[in-house]
């Protein structure tokens, strides 16, 4: 015959009070059932019930402060915009990626519209770093002329 179950003698309170310090101080409540031979499951409910009576919520053992929850709602925040300009920018980037030589910028804008290698005296004006374009031998239409010449 089996013989009844009968049930463990409580563990001293001064024992569940160094396992209760122990797992806040970062031991694991595996490795404490094992090196002290209780059950894990034990010092969980231990630490459930130190919790109760000091009036913390289960599971608040580690809860953030004030200024702490405040900080981290304003770096959430912070990550938020952060990460919708990087999505901006990356859409912005592949738009012009794909139309790139279609846009201007307020530089080119300013320019005038020539052709290339047009070089009457509108077109090539001469500066102190480069002369006046020689005109010998030019046959590009240039949009400055009403009839094609050579330049």
């Amino acid at each position: 015959m089996s013989k009844p179950h009968t049930p463990k003698p409580p563990y001293p309170a001064q024992f569940r009070e160094q396992m209760i310090e122990l797992v806040r101080a970062g031991r694991k409540p595996g490795e404490l059932a094992k090196e002290f031979g209780c059950h894990a499951t034990s010092i969980l409910n231990w630490m459930r019930q130190a919790d109760a009576s000091s009036g913390v919520a289960p599971g608040e053992a580690g809860a953030l402060s004030a200024n702490e929850r405040q900080e981290l709602i304003e770096l959430r925040r912070k990550l938020r915009q952060v990460q919708m300009e990087r999505d901006i920018l990356a859409k912005a980037t592949a738009w012009f990626a794909h139309n790139g030589d279609k846009t201007f910028t307020p530089s080119t804008r300013r320019l005038q519209p020539t052709r290339p290698n047009c070089r009457c005296a509108r077109c090539a004006k001469p500066s102190r770093s480069r002369p006046a374009a020689s005109t010998a031998g030019c046959n590009v239409p240039c949009p400055h002329v009403s009839k094609p010449t050579s330049c």
